[in-house]
């Protein structure tokens, strides 16, 4: 038996009539994230290879615990097994957002793809984060990396 953390807040306005279709909730008791549906009027839309598209969510959120925030992440079935992945990699729903989620979908098979309405196209996490407080330096501390960067350290 696994120890599962209390639940957060999440206040979520439907926004798109594909809510009425299906659940808002974790695919599983176990599910880190809530995944998210391709909210559109049509009934499909196809992606060529190396395209984009945005595609509407159908929510808005409001996360209800100050030091979180949401985080959209590519399914990972959709991404290994048909190449959609989020197109910046991770979204950031700031806390203070109160629009549309939207999520862009980045095709990087060598096909075009095809996304049915209502389809599960990404998930989100609400997780911690913790802001930033700038301060400007002269010098930053010595490490034993310094300024080495891309393959610094070799592939092996």
């Amino acid at each position: 038996m696994t120890c599962q953390p209390k639940p957060v807040p999440l206040r979520v306005k439907f926004l798109h009539p594909v809510w009425e279709e299906f659940p808002l909730e974790p695919a599983t008791q176990g599910s880190a994230g809530i995944d998210l549906r391709a909210a559109m009027d049509v009934p499909a839309v196809d992606i060529p290879p190396g395209g984009r598209h945005a595609f509407g969510t159908g929510l808005a959120i409001e996360i209800a615990e100050p030091g979180l925030a949401g985080f959209v992440y590519s399914r990972s079935g959709l991404g290994a097994k048909h190449g959609l992945t989020v197109a910046q990699g991770v979204g950031v729903i700031d806390p203070d957002y109160r629009g549309e989620i939207v999520v862009w979908l980045l095709n990087t098979s060598e096909t075009h793809k095809t996304v049915a309405r209502g389809e599960r196209i990404a998930q989100l996490l609400v997780m911690p984060y913790r802001q930033a407080a700038i301060q400007a330096a002269d010098e930053l501390g010595d490490t034993s990396r310094g300024a080495g960067g891309f393959g610094h350290t070799g592939s092996v």
